[in-house]
């Protein structure tokens, strides 16, 4: 296993509740914050691919909605008026520091498809263009997900980093990592480090649902993560609310929780 610091290619997946407030707009403070991190790394020779969620909450803060619509025409209307604003912050954000990105609207059944090879070649060339690409779930067409509320982006990051042969995906959310049980009804709760095998055990206790504006909860990240690490890709779950910790990830400082690829060594003290 090499060390976190060693890792080149990052797919960082951005929650909902990462980007915006509660009331659905934008977080700009955290938003500015993160995109200063990722610039940085981006300087040091990473190459990031940013998989963002997002637009339906900020649609529904745009056009002053007071929660999220349940019907699916209303969420596409939010996911397609979100996108215009989602994408026009980060290209004006990643702009000051001469950073170029991209948008690249998917659904799963693109990248499952004859019509993957397309998509790997426009990640590769972006890459060596120096490029940004900035991911996103086509919600305007993917009804499907939409209206089965599975937090598609979860396992989307984690596709997107297999086809892309991402070394790592880091998914920045509003918890810490996983925990034995709920921290928000267990006071007991500890935060589990690293996760070497995801077993029945992991998957009980990834119960729970995402935020209000967003549709992921654990359980969607521990599929991402039973995806990423069955193709040899590391895993670590973590908070977005202070971007700076991503500088302690990348140097090996322990954040969050690390779900290894190797699932051949089980630690039962670690898990």
């Amino acid at each position: 296993m090499s060390s976190i610091s060693d890792k080149k290619r990052i797919v960082i997946k951005l929650g909902t509740s990462t980007l915006t407030h509660k009331t659905g707009r934008l977080n700009l403070r955290r938003m500015n914050n993160l995109v200063r991190v990722i610039a940085d790394l981006h300087n040091s020779g990473k190459e990031i691919i940013i998989v963002s969620s997002g637009a339906i909450g900020l649609g529904v803060g745009k056009l002053g909605l007071k929660e999220r619509p349940t019907d699916t025409p209303s969420k596409q209307a939010c996911a397609s008026v979100g996108q215009c604003e989602l994408m026009y912050m980060y290209d004006n954000l990643f702009d000051e520091y001469g950073i170029t990105v991209s948008q690249i609207l998917l659904t799963k059944a693109t990248i499952e498809n004859e019509r993957q090879k397309n998509v790997e070649n426009t990640f590769k060339r972006l890459l060596e263009l120096n490029v940004i690409p900035i991911v996103n779930e086509n919600d305007t067409v993917a009804i499907d997900e939409l209206e089965l509320e599975i937090g598609e982006n979860d396992s989307l990051s984690a596709l997107v980093a297999k086809f892309c042969g991402a070394d790592l995906l880091v998914i920045l959310s509003d918890i810490d990592g996983l925990y034995s049980s709920d921290p928000h009804k267990n006071d007991g709760a500890r935060l589990i480090p690293v996760v070497t095998e995801i077993s029945a055990y992991i998957e009980n206790i990834a119960g729970g649902t995402g935020s209000a504006l967003g549709t992921g909860g654990m359980s969607t990240k521990i599929n991402a993560g039973k995806i990423a690490t069955e193709n040899g890709i590391d895993m670590v779950i973590m908070n977005g609310d202070n971007p700076e910790r991503l500088y302690d990830l990348f140097e090996d400082k322990p954040v969050g929780t690390l779900f290894l690829a190797r699932t051949d060594i089980f630690d039962c003290d670690q898990v």
